[in-house]
């Protein structure tokens, strides 16, 4: 079936997108936006994909959910739109930028900045119904992100996946650590965070080290 998603993932992906599961799934989430209000808005829906082809891909982090408030989601996890107060666990993500890299908390919480270097901002589930945490679970997303998750680990080389807390943890069996790097740690929610899981992790300097020693440029974060 034709899916809008950038161009080499679409390459990459086209086999998944004729499995049994996938129409199934997209009828429900047709259906789901033509009877509630639900995020993020149908043309973002694979924006973390848009914005980091698979060719550019360098730095994966995994998310649950996308968030489930009015004007929140982009399609990135983590990642709020320009203008919208930032949620607890992005707080802490540019804590953490602040304390590791010594950079100023920035004022905007999109994320595409990240996404445009090659950061793939992968929520586990793309879409959600409005204020219903979870209510897109189970319904083939995470059949469908945990084959991008192995395509990614089968077919490149050398990338960095970033795992927070105990639900991205679990990804770490699709991944191939020979060939990959792989960074744990709680996650930045202020349950984890609060409990010294999340802060002093110094993932973002860790990461430009990686790639500086395979002489790529380093994240802007």
């Amino acid at each position: 079936m034709q899916v809008k998603i950038e161009e080499s993932w679409k390459q990459h992906l086209k086999e998944e997108f004729e499995k049994s599961y996938f129409l199934p799934l997209t009828h429900f989430v047709k259906g789901e936006y033509t009877k509630y209000t639900c995020y993020p808005k149908g043309k973002d829906i694979f924006a973390a994909f848009d914005h980091s082809p698979f060719d550019k891909t360098q730095v994966v982090i995994i998310g649950q959910d996308p968030y489930h408030g009015p004007g929140q989601a982009n399609g990135l996890c983590f990642s709020v739109k320009d203008g919208i107060p930032h949620p607890p666990s992005l707080i802490n993500i540019f804590k953490e930028i602040e304390a590791d890299l010594g950079m100023p908390y920035p004022k905007s919480g999109n994320l595409e900045r990240w996404a445009d270097q090659g950061v793939l901002l992968l929520n586990a589930t793309l879409t959600v119904r409005a204020h219903q945490a979870g209510s897109h679970q189970n319904k083939g997303w995470e059949v469908f992100t945990d084959a991008v998750i192995k395509k990614l680990s089968q077919e490149k080389e050398g990338l960095i996946f970033l795992l927070w807390g105990g639900f991205a943890k679990k990804k770490a069996v699709l991944i191939d650590a020979n060939k990959h790097h792989i960074l744990k740690s709680g996650h930045p929610s202020p349950l984890s965070a609060n409990r010294g899981l999340w802060f002093g992790n110094r993932h973002f300097s860790a990461v430009n080290k990686i790639l500086t020693d395979k002489g790529q440029p380093p994240i802007q974060w």
